[in-house]
């Protein structure tokens, strides 16, 4: 039976209901996957109450004397508890947020874990609360020690029409991107998106690149980066024998990918590859990070504090990144990502 962490993140907004609630959905319909909760106890337990789970949740480290029924435990990493009616974005779950995503690495790492899955954290109450952070990708990435992880947004419209998009660029002030953007980076994120159509099994493994300029640069005429930095990285991957393709004009290069033609595609930056993928598939989103030793994945949307506390948050994205999670720890990673 494979084992999934499951981090709370920020208990003001609605991380710890579409976690369970995900949950509480799949316990139903899943025999092969025990969850495990990371985060506040009694949080587990408040909303395990609300959605029907009886009883207390048995503890990660009581597992031995749970019962062999158990499919759903907490780990309570030691934090002092938290209080009830804590404000939108307050430090206190910000900082317990962060503590509970490093828990759930480190049993990951140790091999308790098969995989993580990680509700929403505000970055904006984490920075506010005194921790330096960029984001849990880059978290997770600095903790396993891996210096060159991706972020792959993927999800599907009502008709199964897949986007899978690879960032080159991720947590960047605009103004900053093309000074990040490097040939190295281009390369190392044609090469993840390469390992993610594998270990997914996909009969193709054919993907696009995105120009960074309007017009992908116009030949040089708006911008130098197509010319520079991605067409060389572009080229290098070619010659690895990667079925990969471009810089293309990012404003009909999606309509593209939508259509079928490609398989994955490589955007230079946040916001031109998560547009188009919100934009079709925004309750099927899942963030999945290449490149670390375990599996991780996560919901496509933020902690929604406006939602907070109403029970009218939407788990679906969630119940998507918990049902890859599951599929990926289940097929295991092909041996040339091993």
């Amino acid at each position: 039976m494979r084992t999934l962490g499951v981090t709370l993140g920020d208990i003001t907004g609605i991380g710890p209901e579409v976690a369970l609630k995900a949950i509480a959905r799949d316990l139903g319909l899943d025999n092969s996957t025990r969850y495990v909760l990371i985060g506040d106890a009694a949080v587990a337990d408040h909303y395990c109450g609300l959605l029907g789970l009886e009883g207390a949740v048995p503890a990660w480290s009581d597992r031995e004397g749970a019962g062999a029924g158990s499919r759903l435990y907490v780990h309570d990493p030691g934090l002092p508890p938290l209080p009830a009616g804590l404000p939108p974005g307050d430090a206190l779950a910000a900082r317990a947020a962060v503590a509970w995503l490093e828990a759930g690495a480190r049993l990951c790492l140790s091999g308790e874990l098969d995989g993580m899955v990680t509700a929403p954290v505000s970055k904006e109450a984490i920075l506010a609360a005194g921790i330096p952070f960029v984001g849990q990708t880059e978290f997770l990435a600095q903790l396993a020690g891996v210096p060159d992880p991706a972020m792959m947004l993927l999800g599907h419209d009502d008709r199964g029409r897949w986007l899978r998009v690879v960032l080159a660029t991720t947590h960047v002030p605009l103004a900053r991107v093309a000074q990040a953007l490097t040939r190295e980076a281009v390369l190392s994120a044609i090469r993840r998106a390469r390992e993610a159509c594998r270990w997914l099994r996909l009969d193709r493994e054919r993907i696009a690149v995105c120009g960074l300029n309007p017009h992908a640069g116009e030949g040089g005429r708006m911008g130098t980066e197509e010319g520079t930095v991605i067409a060389p990285a572009v080229h290098t991957a070619r010659a690895e024998g990667v079925d990969v393709h471009g810089p293309f004009s990012a404003d009909t290069l999606f309509h593209r990918v939508y259509a079928g033609d490609y398989d994955a595609v490589v955007a230079m930056y946040h916001d031109q590859g998560l547009v188009p993928l919100k934009m079709v598939a925004f309750e099927t989103g899942v963030n999945w990070t290449l490149g670390l030793p375990f599996v991780r994945t996560s919901p496509d949307h933020g902690t929604a504090y406006d939602l907070a506390g109403r029970g009218e948050a939407d788990p679906s994205s969630m119940a998507a990144a918990l049902r890859l999670a599951r599929e990926l720890t289940e097929a295991g990673p092909p041996q040339a990502v091993r």
